[in-house]
């Protein structure tokens, strides 16, 4: 019964996070990037900040399923005022705990965005948690200087 009712909190917060996104909208002089998933037609507009090696600010704009909204919403609350470095390691961990693999820490590093490690039991819904995480390192290997486009690469085993 224990177990039950924490799936369902689970459940609660990755819906509160869908239906109430946080840091949602665009930022002015962020680099921005638009990735999109073709399987399921998710989009995002991320905009990120980037002063002194760390995240200063970010926001996210699209349209995507819960999972992918939720994902956004948790992941630009955890990654700001993060080193450059750590925001690396924590999209690196995020990817592998969705695809199954144990990652020690992984609340304390992810805090509410662990929560989709559920995702796991799910391989169709991977890619639709892991479209703004794969923004975020695409923004950052864009540096504050253009503008990128694309689109999520087809899942390989082990590697998004």
């Amino acid at each position: 019964m224990a177990l039950s009712r924490l799936d369902n909190l689970y459940r609660q917060m990755i819906l509160d996070h869908s239906a109430h996104p946080h840091h949602h909208g665009t930022l002015e002089n962020a680099t921005p990037i638009e990735m999109n998933n073709p399987t399921c037609g998710d989009v995002i507009h991320l905009s990120l900040l980037i002063e002194e090696g760390k995240i200063k600010d970010i926001a996210f704009d699209g349209s995507g399923c819960s999972i992918s909204t939720a994902s956004a919403s948790m992941m630009t609350d955890v990654v700001i005022g993060k080193e450059i470095e750590i925001v690396l390691e924590m999209a690196d961990s995020f990817s592998k705990m969705v695809q199954g693999e144990t990652v020690e820490n992984i609340e304390e590093l992810l805090g509410d965005a662990s929560l989709l490690s559920g995702v796991a039991k799910f391989p169709a819904r991977i890619k639709c948690s892991t479209l703004a995480w794969k923004a975020l390192e695409k923004a950052i290997a864009a540096g504050e200087s253009q503008t990128s486009q694309g689109n999520l690469a087809k899942h390989e085993e082990g590697e998004l």
